[in-house]
């Protein structure tokens, strides 16, 4: 399922297709590979802030000259997200402020297009087919088949005009499954969310809650190097989901999107599950079983809850009322649980971004020092997430003219992208330059 939240991107392979050995480097942060998108769509809110079609994060960028919603750094980037912008270009002239596909229907929408002009074998397909993409059709759920449902009768709404025989439905329905089961999600340094692409190729990559590979972004190019030592002939896993959570929590995501149980050496041995479920200490006496379970089906609910909640519509009322449910929430779990608790440290984190969407700067500071030394326990080595939280926590610091611990957050934020990003990666040289501006 593509993932539109914070969380880390995922993609369900097809079965693993030997050979893909040839790839590895006995070196651990060596790349492995670049996959450039197969398909791929910037997400509407970044709109105006990242180029359309190479997703450059930059000023000045400037319209395109008919719906005046699409963003480039040049007219050579215009020409070339042309063959594919052209089709959302005429959909949104004629509907106007009524255009409003979801991303995954976009994606679609131009990954039909792609087939219809592309015959042969593509850049991104050199080991696996987009067609030959896991389904898992007769896996869906009654909600997951609505939804599907829901997404055709949308690519219908909004493209039957403008692509000439849409697939049947039959064919619609596995399209979507497979993009929902295979769809990687880009992000930015700090993990904001960009957009949504398929790189048919790095979807071969099976999962492990101790992966040996990492996925990040050039633009819309993947790149996946090792942050283990890999021998050649070892298999290549990559994570799907966020690996904060205890097993039980990362097995119901796996299973609810991807329709498998992980069966790795983190997951049989829950090694991490005790720091994960951390108990406060100090209690008068220890909760009892049931008292820790009923605290977690809160936690869960009061996520769920949250959630939805971020879909309101009045932005100022629903950000205090947000915060208000992050501050009750920690309130009552911190009666059982531990600051480093996973369940305290999630509702922290949407306390954080809540903060920095009010730009309270001092409140996004105070959780962020909560959150950034337990995600180093929590999290598997070179984990962007630990990376951008040092990374978010050092602009912090250094717009509150802490220079010393600004400064130290950024270059640990910095050990860790050297090594997912690259040296040369643009993201890189963007925190060595503000390190350097420092001095």
């Amino acid at each position: 399922m593509i993932n539109d939240s914070r969380g880390t991107a995922a993609a369900h392979p097809a079965e693993r297709i030997e050979g893909t050995e040839r790839f590895l480097s006995r070196r651990r942060a060596v790349l492995v590979f670049a996959c450039p998108a197969y398909s791929y769509v910037l997400t509407v809110n970044e709109r105006g802030a990242h180029c359309e079609h190479c997703f450059s994060r930059r000023d000045g960028l400037f319209k395109c000259g008919k719906c005046k919603q699409a963003f480039y750094c040049n007219v050579d980037c215009q020409r070339g997200d042309w063959p594919m912008h052209k089709l959302e270009c005429s959909a949104m002239c004629a509907y106007g402020e009524n255009w409003c596909p979801s991303e995954t229907v976009r994606l679609v929408a131009r990954i039909i297009m792609r087939q219809r002009t592309t015959t042969e074998r593509t850049p991104s397909e050199r080991l696996l087919l987009l067609r030959e993409f896991e389904a898992h059709l007769d896996k869906l759920d009654s909600e997951k088949e609505e939804m599907n449902q829901a997404d055709i009768a949308a690519l219908h709404h909004f493209y039957s005009r403008h692509i000439i025989d849409l697939p049947d439905d039959q064919a619609l329905a596995e399209l979507f499954a497979q993009v929902n089961c295979n769809g990687f999600t880009i992000e930015d340094e700090e993990l904001s969310h960009l957009g949504s692409a398929v790189f048919p190729d790095v979807a071969l990559m099976n999962h492990s809650c101790s992966p040996n590979v990492i996925v990040t972004y050039k633009g819309t190019v993947a790149e996946v190097r090792a942050v283990q030592e890999i021998n050649p002939g070892e298999e290549i896993f990559n994570s799907y989901i966020d690996l904060l959570y205890p097993t039980e929590d990362r097995n119901e995501r796996l299973l609810d999107s991807y329709f498998f149980t992980c069966q790795c050496k983190e997951c049989t041995t829950k090694s991490k599950d005790k720091a994960k479920m951390e108990i406060r200490k100090k209690l008068s006496s220890p909760p009892e079983p049931e008292e820790i379970r009923s605290m977690v089906r809160y936690a869960k609910n009061v996520i769920e809850e949250f959630r939805r909640a971020k879909h309101y519509k009045n932005i100022l009322s629903n950000n205090l009322f947000l915060l208000f449910m992050c501050e009750l929430s920690q309130e009552k779990m911190g009666a059982i649980f531990a600051d480093t608790n996973v369940y305290m440290l999630h509702m922290m984190y949407q306390a954080m971004g809540v903060c920095l969407y009010m730009q309270d700067w001092d409140g996004a500071m105070s959780y962020g020092e909560k959150i950034v030394q337990p995600y180093s326990v929590h999290y598997p080595a070179y984990s962007l997430n630990v990376a951008s939280m040092y990374l978010k926590l050092g602009r912090l610091y250094l717009g509150l003219e802490r220079k010393t611990q600004g400064i130290k957050a950024l270059k640990k934020a910095l050990a860790i992208m050297e090594v997912a990003h690259g040296k040369d990666h643009h993201y890189v040289a963007e925190v060595k330059r503000e390190i350097e501006e420092q001095k």
